[in-house]
């Protein structure tokens, strides 16, 4: 076992898993297809549906007077897009540490005398940055289709912190099926759910208008909460019981998939 992995070691595995976020992010900026790929996916979703869906579905939402129209609707769908960045970015580390995992280096890190823990939480730490640059762009981009917000700058600040969370939880859990896929194909098929939840939530339509059982799903699964969070505070609006029960689902998404990684990392050969 490595040296750093002592009591005393904290200090180590902080400096270790900057040089490992440097490393993580110099990869990115080498290869700005993977940026490109990043914000195309959310970017993509936000044109379909405001231009080929929005026109019938912002006449259908609740509390519009006379039902909506497109505007309506982006400013609905905000808030949805921005989690399909967040899951876009997990779904692309689950790649990377796979790549990692496969291509030789994670035998190469654990013959140093680093802290072992650091290659993931390296990875970790540069998905929450590439998550606020992706979800930075989806914005901005929203704002020239019209996108407007009555929140105040608390209310960002919160939905910033809100969606650095969700990011974190949801790159430890990619990160253990990264190390668990026997694959680069494997890991790049297994995070697909975190892009499919969304749809089946309160992020494109609201849930009151889905069928029973369907409903009772969308409710109850992680999505929803955040995603209602983020529509009220990016709305100037109190988030209320759905802001504590998206930070619930985060740490308990976070601690599981952080545990898994880290059982995975010390028992899985490298492929």
């Amino acid at each position: 076992m490595s040296a750093h992995a002592t009591p005393r070691s904290t200090t180590y595995v902080v400096r270790d898993s900057v040089t490992m976020f440097r490393r993580n992010l110099r990869h990115w900026l080498r290869y700005p297809s993977l940026a490109i790929m990043l914000v195309g996916q959310p970017i993509a979703f936000l044109l379909l549906f405001v231009y080929v869906f929005g026109g019938t579905l912002g006449a259908g939402l609740s509390g519009v007077a006379g039902g909506g129209g497109r505007g309506d609707y982006l400013v609905f769908i905000t808030p949805g897009i921005m989690v399909m960045a967040v899951a876009s970015v997990a779904l692309g580390t689950a790649i990377e540490v796979a790549l990692d995992m496969t291509g030789g280096i994670i035998a190469r890190f654990r013959t140093m005398d680093i802290a072992q823990v650091s290659v993931l939480t390296g990875h970790v730490l540069g998905a929450v940055v590439k998550t606020l640059f992706a979800v930075v762009v989806t914005l901005a981009f929203a704002l020239l289709l019209g996108y407007r917000s009555e929140a105040e700058l608390a209310d960002w600040l919160v939905t910033f912190v809100l969606l650095g969370l969700m990011a974190f939880a949801m790159t430890w859990l990619t990160v253990g099926m990264g190390l668990a896929a026997d694959s680069v194909e494997t890991a790049s098929n297994t995070p697909m759910f975190l892009v499919m939840l969304p749809f089946v939530s309160s992020g494109f339509v609201p849930t009151d208008a889905m069928p029973w059982g369907l409903r009772q799903f969308a409710e109850y699964q992680p999505f929803t909460p955040m995603i209602d969070s983020l529509r009220a505070l990016t709305s100037g609006e109190p988030a209320g019981n759905a802001l504590w029960l998206a930070v619930g689902w985060c740490v308990l998404i976070a601690v599981g998939g952080y545990l898994w990684s880290r059982r995975l990392f010390t028992k899985v050969p490298t492929k």
